[in-house]
């Protein structure tokens, strides 16, 4: 019996040490016998503060001591700026501070999804993604965390583009975080760099960072369009275009060459405007400048057409209408004289079969009549080719400096002219 009690008491007083060993190592681990950072690491995170640091104030002071900003690329057809913003956030929690003399590091790593994170929004994007640059974070012993994060945004920037293809605009990106009736965060900005400043047509010129009167941050983006390609594919084509209808006045108005020509060169041009309508930017507040063009361009070549239409009918027979009343007089006449046996209609003059000495006299007298009615026609004719020709030399000129002036009025307009578009429209209450 003796033997029973000795042996539950040696069992009870063993299970009594093994549990006070374990939680005096357990203690130490998660007290001040800590002897690694791992340790310290997992004792934080056992805190589990997942929720925002709170003060008397209510609101989270973050500071951002370096933003990375890249233009990823420019959508000038729907107006939409793609961006990635790389920011470097930090802030304090005092409910994760420790004492080094206590816990000899003075920084740790722990999860980011194991603590609260703020979050970046863009205001005036349409999509925005925000993620960590690192699944960790740095923790100081004074309770300053350390994070990056990387946020996307598709940005609706109404873009300037009246001076298309040497349209230059700006274009703000504001940031901000989460607050709400005096609670929430609040952002510092410090320094950003702009990194890959060129992606197709566009290049990125500089960003700066901004603040407007009511305490609102925002990037402001200067854009610049690189007019090499689209003036090679858009306006050289439209000028050489002009320029040939232009050359087409050497050819000369008779013969069809010249009107079949500037024929083909109006629908070369429409076909011309048909495929290059999608590569056309869009239309904004500003519209483009170069849709006018075009239309002036398409103007002026079928003006030239149908003038150069006129003056070939204009000298082939001096008339600029066709005259069908004319036609139906000389029917009426032929059918009248036809009834007439003693007549004969050759050749358009009515022969009378005389006989003898007086058949000859008349038959002379048609001849003469003829050679003089042909060579008023031939005189007729050449004046109205003359005419037509100096009409068609007087257009030209005028089309000449018409087309020169137009020119260079339109560059003058799309490199000069400033119009104006309000970016910030997206902050009116």
């Amino acid at each position: 019996m003796l033997s029973e009690m000795v042996r539950f008491l040696f069992n009870r007083l063993g299970r009594t040490v093994l549990l006070l060993s374990v939680l005096i190592v357990g203690r130490g681990c998660a007290d001040s016998n800590c002897t690694s950072r791992r340790c310290l690491a997992e004792m934080l995170i056992n805190y589990n503060l997942t929720s925002q640091p709170q003060y008397e104030n209510c609101t989270q002071t973050i500071f951002v001591p370096l933003i990375e900003y890249q233009t990823v690329s420019v959508d000038t057809k729907d107006l939409h700026l793609s961006t990635r913003l790389q920011a470097v956030l930090v802030w304090t929690d005092p409910g994760l501070s420790w004492n080094t003399s206590v816990y000899n590091y003075d920084k740790v790593v722990l999860p980011a999804e194991k603590v609260w994170t703020p979050e970046l929004q863009v205001t005036n994007a349409i999509e925005t993604s925000l993620e960590d640059a690192s699944s960790d974070l740095l923790l100081y012993n004074n309770g300053t965390m350390v994070h990056t994060v990387i946020l996307n945004a598709l940005v609706n920037c109404e873009i300037n583009l009246f001076n298309y293809p040497f349209a230059a605009d700006e274009c703000p990106v504001a940031i901000q975080t989460w607050s709400f009736d005096g609670c929430g965060t609040q952002l510092t900005l410090g320094e950003l760099l702009v990194i890959d400043s060129s992606h197709g047509d566009w290049q990125t010129e500089s960003a700066e960072l901004q603040q407007n009167n009511e305490n609102r941050n925002y990037i402001m983006v200067s854009l610049k369009i690189k007019y090499s390609n689209p003036f090679i594919t858009l306006m050289l084509p439209s000028i050489l275009i002009i320029l040939a209808d232009m050359v087409s006045f050497a050819l000369p108005l008779g013969g069809g060459e010249r009107n079949s020509f500037k024929v083909t060169l109006v629908l070369s041009f429409t076909m011309f405007l048909v495929i290059l309508n999608d590569q056309l930017p869009g239309d904004s507040e500003c519209s483009p400048v170069i849709r006018i063009h075009f239309c002036v361009c398409l103007i002026l070549l079928v003006l030239s057409m149908l003038v150069s239409l006129v003056l070939t009918r204009m000298a082939a027979d001096g008339r600029l209408i066709f005259n069908f009343w004319s036609k139906q007089s000389i029917t009426r006449n032929r059918e009248k004289n036809k009834g007439k046996n003693e007549d004969e209609v050759i050749g358009g003059i009515s022969v009378v079969q005389l006989k003898g000495s007086d058949e000859d006299s008349r038959m002379l007298k048609k001849v003469v009549s003829f050679l003089e009615t042909l060579s008023t026609k031939q005189l007729e004719s050449e004046r109205c080719e003359r005419f037509a020709d100096t009409l068609d030399t007087i257009f030209f000129w005028f089309y000449f400096i018409l087309g020169m002036v137009y020119f260079c009025v339109m560059i003058y307009i799309m490199v000069r002219h400033t119009c104006y578009v309000n970016h910030f429209d997206f902050w009116k209450n």
